[in-house]
């Protein structure tokens, strides 16, 4: 019933953004010394929410619908650019760790999103 929401849906697809981000961050710290590795990095999430078929906008429930799409809205990872280090990668640990730092901090405010809507619906439902 709650999932058809659009408050639970952009809470949900906030923190799977989160956890996607926290993946690349942690592969591009385990690539930190190698030599040509480029790093990689999520949209945030505002560009991706906003991309047409995100939560919220037109979505197709059957194959037969014009405009749309059936599925989910796939999150987009885009190469970081730019050599600062002698072995050319793009990875710097300090960057990464406050990326990580970011990343945690989304996923505890969609958590708290989440979590203060369902207070609001439990509150809601105590009335009647």
């Amino acid at each position: 019933m709650f999932e058809n929401l659009v408050v639970f849906q952009t809470a949900s697809a906030m923190a799977g953004h989160a956890a996607q981000s926290q993946a690349l961050i942690s592969q591009n710290v385990a690539n930190a010394d190698t030599p040509g590795y480029v790093g990689r990095q999520m949209l945030p999430f505002a560009e991706i929410y906003a991309a047409p078929n995100a939560a919220g906008h037109q979505r197709a429930t059957r194959e037969g619908h014009l405009n749309g799409s059936t599925g989910p809205a796939q999150m987009a990872v885009i190469d970081m650019r730019g050599s600062d280090n002698p072995n050319g990668n793009t990875i710097t640990l300090e960057n990464e760790l406050l990326k990580a730092a970011q990343a945690k901090s989304h996923h505890d405010r969609a958590l708290a999103i989440y979590k203060s809507s369902l207070d609001v619906l439990r509150a809601a439902s105590r009335t009647r």
